[in-house]
């Protein structure tokens, strides 16, 4: 008898052990598929990109330290301001992999067209000082920057955001909640308009797209970038841009955001374009869609 008791016991603890394993390995075994689910979303490459050159004249640096930050996170923008004192301005929000220095090209672009622009970092990017990025803290440097863009002008019917890529989703976010937030204060659009380009409807459907598969991915992941579900919220004259020849994002899933927008919008395709060089193609094309928002 006493055997048997002991065999059931030893049993019993055998369970339980497995149970208590369950219970704490679980959440950890989820907190590191997240942790390595951002370092493959965000992808971030160290230091300067290998064409960069240098900062051109003009361009101010910038070091965000808001009170909810830490002392060992910090926000590095740069504010290049236009020609004309009066000129819009842009706040430009990048997408993965590269920072600051690997947009440059594209933000000499938009400068060249005569608008000043406001470009940040995310914590973790270039100089910008924090953890690895997640969904939620690239919201909140977004809304960091726009607070420290809306001081640089100050006139709301000449600010533009500006998204590319991942940071499409990033400034649909923004937008929409600016827009929320006016409402409910009883005021007028924070901004003039929304500019996105070479972005998607969701995370979910840009990994399942690169993948090619058709199972339903987005429901694996914790970042969900979810632009789709939030562009009909926006509420600011938009611009959609996409590249036709786009091979890591369809171009059709910027057709979706566009039907899915309210008016006044602006779908434009360019043909030949890749995910980075539709301004530079779309040429005269690109520059008279930004003036009409304005």
């Amino acid at each position: 008898m006493p055997t048997l008791l002991l065999t059931h016991i030893r049993r019993r603890w055998l369970s339980w052990l497995c149970a208590a394993l369950m219970v704490i390995g679980l959440p950890s075994s989820c907190a590191v598929l997240k942790h390595k689910e951002r370092e493959l979303v965000f992808r971030i490459e160290p230091g300067q990109a290998s064409w960069f050159r240098g900062l051109p004249n003009g361009v101010q640096e910038l070091d965000l330290r808001p009170r909810t930050f830490a002392d060992n996170q910090s926000l590095h923008a740069w504010w290049w301001p236009a020609n004309r004192a009066d000129a819009p301005a842009i706040l430009y929000l990048h997408g993965v992999r590269w920072n600051l220095t690997g947009q440059l090209f594209r933000i000499e672009q938009l400068h060249a067209m005569g608008y000043s622009v406001f470009a940040v970092d995310y914590r973790g990017f270039g100089q910008s000082r924090g953890d690895l990025p997640s969904e939620a803290t690239v919201y909140e440097d977004a809304r960091i920057a726009w607070e420290r863009f809306a001081q640089l002008q100050p006139d709301a019917g000449k600010r533009l955001i500006f998204g590319h890529s991942l940071g499409g989703a990033v400034a649909v976010e923004l937008a929409s909640e600016l827009a929320r937030q006016a409402r409910k204060d009883g005021q007028p659009a924070p901004a003039r308009g929304l500019i996105v380009e070479s972005t998607f409807t969701s995370l979910g459907d840009a990994a399942a797209a690169v993948a090619g598969t058709s199972l339903p991915v987005r429901w694996l992941m914790s970042q969900k970038f979810d632009s789709l579900g939030k562009i009909n919220a926006v509420g600011l004259p938009l611009l959609v841009v996409h590249g036709l020849d786009d091979r890591y994002v369809p171009s059709r899933f910027s057709q979706q955001l566009f039907d899915a927008a309210q008016e006044p919008k602006t779908l434009l395709l360019v043909p030949g374009a890749s995910h980075n060089n539709s301004m530079s193609l779309a040429g005269q094309r690109y520059r008279r869609a930004i003036q009409a928002l304005l």
